[in-house]
């Protein structure tokens, strides 16, 4: 039985950009599903499609049992949406906007009040609650749309890269806030390309690139599909970058990378804390001095090297940028036209 999210074959192409390219997800209900990817793979496409925001172009979604493209209405009904961009009305206040949202979804003045100071509190609000929108700061502005998505309890919830912009604090209360709507049932799709993010608080997830799914499973599937373990070695001089990258070669299972700006060293090894001593001593034998060395599980920035071929923090930015980990001729341009495409058809 599809889950609380179900899609299948999702198509959307916008020109010659095939934005989505047979996208297939189930989300169970009350789970969380990541969907990760660097800016352009999709991600932003997939949510529009299955928040009826955008048609398809062939495929099928369900959302929370409701058909997508038959029932749009009862779908906008049943669901919360916090996009990428903050959606609040500059000239109300901070309270106006929540108030605003509760009525629209019919209820009551007292009700809205009430669930509007309480919105107001629990993510710092409180004190512009009574100041006119436009003169919140850029994260204000999204701390507020993210409380507006949760002014009802809808059953399925959509957060676009919710905690873009927002600092250490404020991203952690909303990760609480994340981790207590699901504990009471509801049902999550995540977009981030924060990866400590998708791996606090995803049941699963799907790694998406060029608009297709190209992995998926739970953190610890994933990370165990790169294998291994990483030693990573902080040297005291850049000048002994090169010779501990020798040392690390002859004990390693694959490429040295190395960070001149940090002074980094990893590579992946096999052998556990017998290896690393063995290490340690090495080092110590050919006089390189250390500032910290440690073993490591992957982590899911890992993963994504391994997938895509670079870092998240490498990938398309929102300015269609490419990064230098980049691996795709003309992305870059291909993300742009699809950025501006969906523009025109939200229009």
């Amino acid at each position: 039985m599809p889950g609380a999210i179900y899609a299948e074959g999702l198509v959307k192409t916008f020109g010659d950009v095939r934005a989505l390219d047979g996208v297939d997800l189930d989300v169970p209900e009350g789970t969380v599903l990541g969907l990760l990817g660097p800016n352009g793979a999709g991600k932003t496409t997939a949510v529009r499609c299955l928040t009826t925001l955008l048609q398809p172009d062939s495929g099928r979604a369900v959302v929370a049992g409701i058909d997508v493209l038959k029932h749009p209405n009862e779908v906008r009904r049943s669901i919360g949406l916090s996009g990428q961009f903050a959606a609040v009305d500059e000239y109300l206040t901070g309270r106006e906007n929540l108030q605003m949202v509760g009525q629209l979804y019919q209820m009551r003045a007292k009700a809205a009040k009430a669930r509007a100071a309480e919105l107001l509190e629990r993510f710092n609000l409180t004190d512009a609650a009574d100041r006119p929108a436009k003169t919140y700061s850029g994260g204000m502005r999204r701390r507020l749309d993210l409380a507006a998505a949760l002014v009802v309890s809808p059953p399925v919830m959509f957060m676009d890269e919710p905690t873009t912009g927002l600092d250490p604090r404020n991203r952690q209360a909303l990760w609480e806030v994340i981790e207590e709507l699901v504990s009471g049932g509801t049902t999550l799709l995540l977009t981030t390309q924060y990866l400590e993010e998708a791996d606090r608080l995803a049941h699963d997830i799907c790694v998406v690139d060029h608009g297709r799914v190209i992995a998926r499973g739970t953190a610890d599937q994933l990370k165990a599909q790169t294998g291994g373990e990483r030693v990573e070695v902080v040297v005291h001089e850049p000048e002994e970058i090169t010779p501990a990258s020798e040392v690390l070669r002859g004990f390693g299972k694959g490429e040295v990378a190395a960070e001149s700006h940090t002074r980094k060293l990893t590579v992946p090894v096999t052998g556990g804390a017998k290896l690393l001593a063995e290490i340690i001593r090495e080092l110590d034998t050919r006089g390189i001095a250390i500032d910290d060395i440690g073993l490591r599980r992957p982590t899911l920035d890992d993963v994504f090297i391994s997938l895509t071929g670079h870092a998240a923090e490498d990938a398309v930015g929102d300015n269609g940028e490419e990064g230098e980990g980049t691996t795709t001729p003309g992305r870059a341009q291909k993300a742009q036209n699809a950025q501006n495409a969906e523009k025109e058809a939200a229009k």
